[in-house]
């Protein structure tokens, strides 16, 4: 059986119905998941498409079902932290492997620019989405409650009125699992740079790092950087925290922004990294690879985290009562980098 030949009219669904000698119905129950059609059957109609050449008309199927066949990755967080002067960040890599995933599912992965305020999600076509971190009062969670649209989090929802599905990134692991390190570094008084804002990644951070110094006997230093600022905003923060504590030995910037913007201002301050202050940060990106020295970071599993979000979201607008609302990452590996290694201690 050949393809239709090119120059034709693209072959339609009564002429995937008359080469398989079943009604349009039944062709169109067969290729959209629908009906109960016999598994030969609907295998058979499939292979006579794919022979053919048929495609779906998408169009007509949107109005039909009612769906966009289309999901939106979404974040207050804005890209200074976000993304970066490149666009390769955090977010960028969670949007590379969100739209693997959905469009293995069959839907298209929509990315949306930070929300901070006004409508950005009210004219989106789509079926749901996934929020990147919300914070306590999330913008983009809020538009999408206010649509009734699902979502599901990407990082524990940290607001009390919050009970989206949400991908357990374990933030307080990951934080412990950093400052352990620079104590094992030899690390006595390690300060921590967290964002202003309230997401799970700070809350959990600042609960890791209040623990490990009782335990240690830290002095806790905890500053607090506007995410807006980005890597202007760790250099201005940690070259104040050097002023006003000059035995701080090691930096923890959870945000790997604020990291490149401490390592300079810890360079301009005269000390050398990581001899006299060591510095690590939580996403293993671009800006830590490149960062010079090149930063200590986490591999957060981002691929599959991405990718366990999408299927929570699905599960959600299939209604899957059976599916458990929480997903956990994949355990948490530190990258040790030359930022945090002391002669004697690699």
């Amino acid at each position: 059986m050949a393809a239709f030949a090119s120059g034709q009219k693209p072959p339609t669904i009564a002429d995937v119905a008359r080469v398989a000698g079943v009604s349009r119905t039944t062709v169109s129950h067969a290729l959209n998941g629908l009906g109960k059609v016999d598994p030969r059957t609907r295998e058979r109609i499939r292979q006579v498409a794919s022979e053919l050449g048929y495609r779906p008309n998408l169009r007509a199927q949107r109005l039909r079902r009612g769906e966009a066949k289309a999901i939106a990755l979404v974040s207050s967080m804005p890209f200074a932290v976000a993304g970066g002067p490149s666009r390769l960040g955090f977010y960028m890599e969670v949007a590379a492997a969100a739209a693997e995933s959905a469009l293995v599912h069959d839907y298209a992965l929509v990315l949306v620019p930070p929300v901070q305020s006004g409508s950005a999600l009210y004219s989106l076509d789509i079926d749901g989405a996934i929020v990147v971190e919300p914070d306590v009062e999330d913008a983009a969670a809020a538009q999408l409650r206010e649509r009734g649209l699902p979502y599901v989090a990407l990082g524990r929802p940290v607001s009390p009125k919050e009970d989206a599905p949400y991908v357990d990134l374990r933030g307080r692991l990951v934080a412990e699992l950093l400052l352990r390190h620079l104590h094992e570094q030899g690390a006595v008084r390690p300060a921590l740079m967290v964002g202003a804002g309230s997401r799970h990644s700070s809350v959990d951070a600042v609960a890791a790092y209040e623990g490990l110094a009782e335990e240690y006997g830290w002095t806790p230093i905890v500053a607090r950087v506007p995410e807006s600022g980005g890597e202007q905003a760790g250099y201005e923060r940690c070259a104040a925290l050097l002023a006003e504590h000059p035995g701080i030995d090691a930096v923890c910037a959870l945000v790997d922004a604020f990291a490149v913007g401490a390592v300079r201002a810890i360079r301009e301050s005269g000390r050398a990294v990581p001899d006299d202050v060591m510095v690590v940060t939580r996403y293993d990106g671009l800006r830590s690879r490149t960062c010079q020295p090149p930063l200590t970071a986490v591999d957060l599993h981002l691929d599959r985290v991405a990718s366990d979000a999408v299927r929570l979201l699905l599960a959600r607008l299939r209604g899957e009562t059976a599916t458990p609302p929480v997903a956990v990452a994949p355990e948490p590996r530190v990258i040790v980098r030359a930022s945090s290694v002391r002669a004697g201690r690699g």
